[in-house]
């Protein structure tokens, strides 16, 4: 007599359906998220002090000292004095020493020199950092499957990165220019905050489980997410007119506020031709388009914080109450800094802020769209 089949059995087949076990998403996959996330946490470190470090080298105008590109044998500086004197040499052609900086020595020249080349080493460990950590996660088995190529594009980023930051460069060694093009540093910050918006937005990921963030999803704030996502993209956009105000030295002049020069407009606001031109290198303009938009930026997040006070979860309001907290910090900074004419101090100062904000948005972001739950007595 044939066995009796339970009625969950599948009609028409021996075998017996397997019950799934428990925390098989979780573990499908995870590798292991602890060692992923301290690698992750490094890059961070080290991309927000490279951006620090790239601000004092554009601070001390030590961009230019070193006019080759050699991602090699580059990262060997002079050894003799006789490599000095051709390095110096070599800056020697450039317009920027021909005009501000002809009286200079071969010791003052050392200390720009070292800035740069401080700066371009900071890149290379970024990017020996990456390498080595990727490839002995991989190896050894602790980089989830799922997200290996979201972790791998770090790499080929970071490249690219360093491959504007020569651009950059080169733009200032046409024997024209006093400096570099204030489009090519907007582009070189704008891709380091993108750099290190992705890398923080991994690391958020895989402080999480698979099935965590699946549940969590479900509970995503759409409005406030999309919100957050429109605040994301200002604040994008405000990093960037700040580079190029930094660019062109925007910043030290029209020290009043809130007025410039006693007028609501600067003056002579497109006295350069072709009329474009005046968007990226008159200083009236540009630092105008950029208090202007950090004014509307405020008054966005304003609005966002506003919205955010309704969310049901703790966490997700405190990450958007450091939100407001930061940009209010950030824009007193930022008036106190022209209003003293941006001091190297104050100015890295302003900048890191930005960076600190950056991180703020992205985090209430993320909580947004994968919310943690409150519970029922209000404690996360």
């Amino acid at each position: 007599m044939a066995n009796k089949r339970n009625i969950f059995e599948e009609v028409g087949s021996d075998t017996k359906i397997t019950s799934a076990s428990a925390g098989a998403i979780a573990r499908a996959g995870s590798g292991d998220r602890h060692w992923v996330r301290l690698w992750l946490w490094s890059l961070v470190g080290l991309i927000i002090v490279m951006i620090t470090v790239g601000g004092l080298t554009r601070l001390t105008d030590s961009g230019l000292s070193i006019t080759e590109w050699d991602p090699v044998m580059g990262a060997i500086p002079p050894l003799s004095a006789a490599a000095w004197q051709a390095a110096f040499a070599a800056y020697q052609t450039t317009a920027e020493f021909a005009v501000q900086n002809a009286a200079m020595s071969l010791a003052e020249f050392k200390v720009i020199f070292w800035w740069e080349w401080g700066h371009r080493q900071l890149g290379r460990f970024i990017g020996l950092t990456w390498a080595l950590g990727f490839a002995l996660l991989f190896f050894t088995g602790k980089l989830p499957k799922a997200r290996r190529l979201s972790l791998f594009a770090i790499g080929p980023f970071i490249g690219l990165q360093g491959f504007i930051g020569w651009l950059m460069v080169h733009s200032g060694l046409d024997g024209v220019r006093l400096d570099v093009a204030s489009y090519w540093l907007m582009a070189h910050l704008g891709a380091a905050f993108a750099l290190l918006g992705y890398i923080y937005w991994s690391l958020q990921i895989f402080s999480r489980s698979e099935a965590e963030l699946l549940q969590a999803r479900r509970a995503r704030e759409r409005k406030l997410f999309g919100m957050s996502t429109g605040l994301m993209h200002f604040v994008a956009l405000q990093v960037l007119l700040g580079a190029l105000v930094a660019g062109i030295d925007a910043g030290r002049n029209y020290t009043d506020w809130p007025l410039m020069a006693g007028g609501f407009l600067p003056p002579d606001m497109f006295s350069l031709s072709p009329w474009w031109r005046n968007f990226f290198e008159d200083d009236g303009l540009v630092q105008f388009i950029h208090r202007m938009s950090a004014y509307l930026l405020f008054a966005f997040a304003i609005v966002v914080a506003l919205r955010a006070k309704a969310s049901a979860h703790k966490v997700t309001r405190a990450a958007f109450g450091t939100v407001g907290l930061v940009l209010t910090v950030q824009m007193i900074l930022g008036i106190v800094t022209v209003m003293h004419s941006s001091p190297w101090n104050l100015a890295i100062l302003h900048q890191f802020t930005a960076v600190l904000l950056w991180l703020a948005v992205l985090r209430g972001r993320f909580l947004a769209g994968y919310p943690i739950a409150t519970s029922v007595r209000g404690t996360s």
